[in-house]
């Protein structure tokens, strides 16, 4: 048993992350001011003796006797983190160093959820490790992108100067059962569209492509490289699998059997044209292959959305497919 943190762990990603970790067997602190996550993402596990949720918010100094930190903690669609943005670039920053504060006093091995975000509007396709990116410093984006180049930068000065065990793992599209419902991001957007009758939005002509990592897919990742005796380089996690937004609208509606329609709005400033990561590291050091196919997991999370859907008649579900 291996005592562990997960800053953002009562987020969507975090919430898988620290049910796999409780199912292995190890002791689990979850770490979230819910900001943007839930305590309804972790209810079920309070059943675990070894499970601790604990609300702090990350920009303030935190100690715990651990030996694992996931650092997690911070928004990560678009309308979260431009909705506070000076906010965002402080939790990336200030978040990751008290991680790695807490992983130098505790020696503690940390790992740092990094983004695709890095890579900006990507000059070079599929992306590898390598890419140095192509982003825009002053742009609307600019406090999640630089706020993780900058976190990314940290990991890596700590490891120098203070030989402190750290991984960064750069997580691309990632998509499951409980994603928010005002997430933003566009399988959420559109399965919650799908599912209340309100048409699907796509921003673009909807040939800009995406791909798509079932969320067990990228846990599984996730713990690989946590577990990794010397792996100190970025490691991209993502499905390769490349499908354009129109591609996806048509399987969500498909699957959902919806009469929606699409609808097509003015791209959003430095939305990239081009995402899918190159998985080559993750691969040879990992031994991490995705498994779980786009139309199997969206029909999993469009179950999700369903079962947590309230009533056609509130007005909440109205407001928020209408964004």
């Amino acid at each position: 048993m291996a005592k562990i943190l997960v800053t953002g762990g009562a987020g969507f990603v975090g919430s898988h992350l620290c049910e796999q970790l409780l199912r292995q067997g190890n002791e689990v602190i979850a770490l979230d001011d819910f900001s943007t996550g839930s305590a309804d993402n972790v209810s079920h596990l309070c059943a675990y003796e070894t499970f601790t949720l604990v609300e702090h918010d990350v920009t303030l100094p935190y100690d715990f006797p651990v030996e694992l930190v996931f650092n997690l903690a911070c928004p990560a669609s678009p309308p979260h983190y431009q909705a506070d943005p000076v906010r965002t670039t402080l939790t990336s920053v200030l978040g990751t160093l008290h991680a790695l504060q807490l992983g130098a006093k505790r020696r503690a091995r940390v790992l740092q959820a990094s983004t695709s975000e890095v890579y900006g509007d990507p000059l070079v396709h599929p992306q590898p490790e390598s890419y140095a990116g192509c982003v825009n410093t002053t742009g609307p984006r600019a406090c999640y992108d630089e706020g993780k180049r900058c976190a990314e930068s940290l990991v890596m000065d700590f490891h120098r100067v203070a030989k402190l065990e750290t991984r960064i793992v750069r997580i691309f599209n990632t998509y499951g059962p409980r994603m928010a419902f005002d997430d933003g991001r566009v399988v959420s957007n559109f399965v919650l569209q799908a599912l209340t009758g309100e048409d699907l939005t796509i921003y673009g002509d909807g040939t800009q492509t995406r791909s798509f990592c079932y969320v067990s897919d990228l846990v599984g990742g996730l713990i690989r490289l946590m577990q990794h005796p010397t792996e100190t380089r970025p490691v991209n996690l993502g499905n390769p699998e490349e499908f354009t937004m129109r591609e996806l609208a048509n399987e969500v509606l498909a699957l959902t059997r919806s009469s929606s329609r699409l609808v097509f709005r003015p791209l959003p400033i430095d939305d990239p044209k081009q995402r899918r990561p190159d998985i080559r590291r993750a691969r040879e050091v990992l031994g991490f292959q995705p498994r779980v196919p786009l139309r199997e997991g969206l029909a999993l999370t469009i179950e999700d959305f369903r079962a947590r859907l309230p009533l056609p008649d509130e007005s909440a579900v109205t407001m928020v497919a209408g964004r």
